[in-house]
């Protein structure tokens, strides 16, 4: 019985050690992206309704009861057209009372006329005072005022059953919305109740965009901007816009400020109607006939190989675009600044070794060792240019297998980006060269 558990235990080591030894490594398998030449825009999203340029809303001058309407929803009207007509009966009655008022202060006035004439002739004999003259002067002015009122107030009718009661259009354009129908009464313009009774667009071919920008991006907006939208309701197809104005009001929506934007578009065909949401892109800045890579190419930095041979790869092919002695005198500093570490770390381990955190924080520990200046070697590593000098565009590493089959970079500048695809500056034509984009798991 021992001896067939010793055989049993036996038997499984094998099993265990092979479990625990560990396994070779392969080589790294990579993905690779083409350079490419095209065009590359850095824009500002947003959203934006679509309305007309001006509209037109129109309230009626009397109140009354709508009697007929002659326009209706999308209708094109001329200035002076007659929109609605309101009923009149009431205002003919009042007319007619009132042409009696005028016809009575007329006589009136007549009649005191011709006695202030007589008393005129008897105040010029001394047969009665001038305080009686007076009086008759007074009367006669007091009738004429009567007689104007009258009139005045005939005429305030018939101007009100001749042209207010015809709701007529202020303008060429189009019926957007019409808000009353036969039979219902309105309210004069002059009152806190009048709303629009209708409202009218001036002009549809030519559209306006209010888009809200947050605060973060309005700083890229000026005037001028060109501007691509597109609608979910016209899939496939893209429209532009020019911006005509920033408005310096901000909107604060939950604690998020933005300013309105306003776009001006154009809008031939018709297809674009008021009230439409669309996607807007404020295009910023934009290159064309440009070498074009994937943002991870920039981003990638090889996993099986240490800091210092990453340094020195990188360092190596900064210098590829110096002279003779721009070269000297980039590892002139380099081999400085080498010694100048190393000497920083021995004074640190011989005065008090930091570990843990503080090793950390310190910059001790074997992976600082030989790292020297950062990787590149460019203007700075040549010593070119001071310290304040600011560069055009940061440097970035492209990497790649060279025809030895080894991992290799190229320096390269970064230019504009749209959040996928970047613009690379280099001296070298790299137009379709296979860069490494990242490694395959």
């Amino acid at each position: 019985m021992v001896k067939n558990c010793i055989f049993a235990l036996w038997a499984l080591l094998p099993i265990v050690f092979s479990g625990c030894m560990p396994k070779k490594s392969g080589a790294a398998v990579y993905e690779f992206a083409e350079v490419r030449r095209g065009t590359l825009e850095r824009t500002v999203s947003s959203t934006g309704t679509i309305n007309p340029v001006s509209t037109v809303k129109v309230l009626p001058r009397m109140s009354g009861k709508v009697e007929k309407i002659n326009v209706d929803f999308n209708d094109a009207v001329r200035k002076g057209d007659i929109l609605a007509e309101l009923n009149t009966d009431m205002l003919r009655l009042q007319r007619e009372q009132q042409l009696a008022q005028v016809i009575k202060s007329r006589a009136n006035h007549e009649l005191q006329r011709i006695n202030h004439e007589a008393q005129r002739i008897l105040a010029e004999k001394e047969l009665i005072s001038d305080y009686e003259l007076k009086t008759s002067q007074t009367n006669l002015d007091i009738q004429a005022a009567d007689l104007a009122a009258a009139e005045a107030n005939l005429r305030v009718i018939e101007t009100e059953i001749n042209q207010y009661a015809f709701i007529t259009s202020p303008i060429d354009g189009i019926v957007l919305e019409r808000n009353i129908n036969v039979g219902d009464t309105v309210v004069d313009s002059s009152s806190n109740n009048s709303t629009s009774i209708f409202t009218l667009a001036e002009n549809l071919q030519e559209m306006q965009i209010e888009a809200g920008v947050g605060e973060l991006d309005v700083t890229s907006i000026h005037r001028g901007q060109a501007v691509r939208f597109t609608l979910e309701s016209l899939p496939g197809r893209s429209f532009t816009g020019v911006v005509e104005t920033l408005r310096m009001v901000p909107v604060v929506s939950n604690n998020v400020v933005s300013y309105t934007v306003i776009i001006n578009v154009e809008n031939q065909d018709g297809s674009l109607l008021p009230g439409m949401t669309c996607a807007v892109d404020f295009i910023v800045e934009r290159s064309e006939n440009i070498l074009t890579v994937p943002n991870a190419a920039l981003r990638y930095q090889p996993t099986g190989l240490g800091d210092g041979e990453i340094a020195d790869i990188v360092f190596n092919a900064g210098l590829e675009g110096m002279d003779e002695e721009q070269r000297k005198a980039a590892l002139e500093e380099r081999s400085r600044a080498e010694a100048q570490s190393q000497a920083a770390s021995d004074q640190r381990v011989n005065a008090a070794p930091a570990t843990g955190l503080a090793g950390l924080v310190t910059g001790g520990g074997p992976g600082m060792r030989g790292m020297g200046p950062p990787p590149g070697g460019g203007r700075g590593a040549a010593g070119q240019s001071g310290p304040a000098e600011r560069q055009p565009a940061p440097m970035k590493n492209l990497w790649y297998i060279n025809g030895e089959g080894r991992l290799n970079v190229i320096r390269v500048r970064s230019g504009v980006s749209n959040g996928v695809n970047t613009e690379i500056i280099s001296t070298e034509d790299l137009e379709g060269k296979q860069i490494i984009l990242r490694e395959k798991i």
